[in-house]
């Protein structure tokens, strides 16, 4: 039986930047919301998908067309590596996983990678590209219906990358306004007779009891308004 290589690639310009991107792909909610609702993964170990891939994750989950009819169980095994190029750095996310039951069984080679960078000339956008290389003796059968399901997923990468935008940076808080200090009314001390009276204002009085006491008179206050995969 003959042994079939066949390869879809894809290459978008998202509107996101690439952290944003990466962050992205390392998020397997993110990632299964690219298929859904087409596709649904559900994972098929106890504690559930891991909050973010790492390097190295095994992770078996069960995928189903519309989340009702059983496609079969499939293996993530995640892997990351960076590269320098002339235009600027890539980081590349892997799965290098396997089909194990159902129709994408009949693979014996999956080899999906997404490769992020800085897209040229546009500062705050992502270049994305995509590519799956699956082999096996119904490689050439699968084809067409992998390929349809990429193009379903690149629509909703240009879709949902506005959506991965960059964490909002943490908001500082606004400086407390202090009131101006009003100044304490001086008690009247009591006459002989132990009536309290109030002395008329003598010129320059409040600034000699200032100055003997240490501090200055009183100033008006004013008011301050503040490598890549390959095409």
């Amino acid at each position: 039986m003959q042994h079939w290589s066949m390869r879809i690639l894809l290459k978008l310009v998202i509107d996101c930047d690439p952290d944003a991107a990466w962050r992205a792909v390392h998020s397997p909610r993110a990632v299964a919301e690219l298929y859904g609702p087409l596709l649904d993964l559900e994972p098929l170990v106890p504690n559930g998908l891991p909050t973010a891939w790492s390097p190295g994750d095994d992770v078996p989950v069960q995928l189903s067309a519309l989340g009702v009819v059983p496609m079969g169980r499939q293996l993530i095994h995640m892997s990351e590596r960076h590269l320098d190029e002339s235009a600027g750095g890539v980081r590349i996310f892997r799965d290098s996983g396997i089909p194990l039951t159902g129709p994408l069984a009949s693979l014996d080679v999956w080899d999906h990678q997404m490769a992020i960078s800085a897209a040229p000339g546009e500062p705050g956008k992502t270049l994305w590209r995509d590519r799956l290389v699956i082999g096996g003796p119904t490689a050439l059968a699968l084809w067409p219906v992998l390929w349809g399901m990429w193009q379903w997923r690149g629509a909703r990468i240009r879709a949902l990358a506005p959506t991965w935008a960059h964490d909002p940076e943490p908001t500082e808080p606004e400086p407390a306004v202090s009131e101006p200090a009003t100044p304490e009314r001086a008690t009247p001390e009591p006459s002989a007779t132990g009536s309290t009276t109030s002395e008329p204002a003598t010129p320059g009085l409040s600034a000699t009891r200032s100055r003997r006491s240490g501090s200055k008179p009183l100033e008006p206050t004013t008011d301050v308004t503040p490598s890549t995969p390959d095409e």
